[in-house]
């Protein structure tokens, strides 16, 4: 059996891609995720695999991710979205239309103009009925995958991992509250001893690898990527330099991370600390940063069926062309240049 970690990055919408990932990863029944930490829609995805996985197996696990975000989605019929996808343009092409249309040009100037304390329980995040429906004695069950959770906390600005019995959906909702579009989701803290507000995790921690760290984990974190590193384009209107802005913020903190992992293996590699002390992290990413250059912050937020649809298909892709040529390298090596990343 192969084990792995999996870190799911945030994005909204995007997140979609993951559904994808998770899709395809179910396909491999030698393949055992032992953990995974999530941020957002990470949060989310992980919690859905793991409702599903522990009351119904794979088959389960399948199920829940399909059903939550066709929650998210809110058209149901497959018929419905096939023939939408029939006449829809490219997925670039319905980004781009997204985000000229008069609905989401006000949407985002109320955003940036108002708080969202100043409608109360209007702006409540929609998450909150689709998480209602979700089984917590399962996503907190001691069978499956450990779950961790990050969200960040608005007074101190560190981040805060809830696992296990923690992970409520007051805690899902915190990993998933933009500060523009929702109140901060307050939560009583026994590390603290205080009701604290918290913020989206992918401030401090998108997602957070160090809980992966663990000596009863395995070597190998998956991370799949929904926020590219790398955009050629320079941004020149609002929409797009605000966009860029959330994804370089997303990625400040997976980044430092990474320059940590690399710091310990040349410790390790120089003799430095005694071996064993620390662990030599084996990391590996899923993404397709073309696609997600083509999106922007109106996919992001707003989740448009066909674009759900077409999201999750990428990430079955990606996933597949993942094992196809790095399956037999889990647990023996990094496919991909962590120094390369951050420098």
């Amino acid at each position: 059996m192969i084990r792995i970690n999996l870190g799911l990055q945030g994005g909204g919408a995007h997140g979609a891609f993951t559904w994808g990932v998770l899709d395809r990863l179910l396909d491999e029944e030698d393949i055992e995720i032992a953990a995974i930490s999530g941020t957002s829609a990470g949060a989310m995805n992980a919690a859905a695999y793991k409702a599903g996985l522990v009351a119904g197996g794979r088959a389960g696990a399948r199920e829940t991710l399909d059903w939550f975000w066709e929650q998210v989605g809110a058209v149901n019929a497959p018929w419905v979205q096939d023939w939408l996808a029939a006449l829809a343009p490219s997925i670039a092409g319905m980004a781009a239309i997204l985000e000229v249309s008069p609905g989401y040009r006000a949407f985002d100037a109320m955003s940036r103009m108002t708080s969202p304390y100043v409608f109360g329980a209007l702006m409540r995040n929609p998450l909150d009925k689709i998480l209602a429906n979700m089984r917590f004695e399962d996503i907190c069950s001691d069978a499956g995958p450990a779950l961790f959770v990050g969200a960040t906390n608005v007074r101190t600005g560190k981040i805060r991992v809830f696992s296990g019995a923690e992970i409520t959906t007051d805690a899902l909702m915190a990993s998933s509250c933009l500060p523009t579009l929702f109140r901060a989701v307050e939560i009583h803290d026994p590390t603290t001893g205080r009701v604290e507000a918290f913020w989206d995790g992918g401030y401090t921690g998108n997602p957070a690898l160090f809980p992966l760290y663990a000596k009863d984990l395995p070597d190998d974190i998956v991370i799949v990527g929904i926020n590219p590193i790398v955009r050629d384009a320079v941004p020149d209107t609002p929409e797009a330099i605000a966009n860029r802005i959330n994804e370089i913020g997303f990625n400040t903190s997976l980044l430092r991370e990474l320059r940590s992992i690399d710091f310990v293996r040349r410790l390790l590699a120089e003799n430095r600390i005694p071996a064993g002390t620390m662990k030599r992290v084996l990391v590996h990413f899923v993404e397709d940063d073309a696609l997600m250059n083509d999106l922007n912050v109106a996919t992001k937020t707003i989740p448009v069926p066909i674009i759900l649809a077409r999201l999750k298909a990428a990430g079955r892709e990606a996933a597949d062309a993942f094992l196809r040529a790095h399956k037999h390298d889990i647990g023996k090596r990094d496919t991909v240049d962590v120094n390369a990343l951050f420098s």
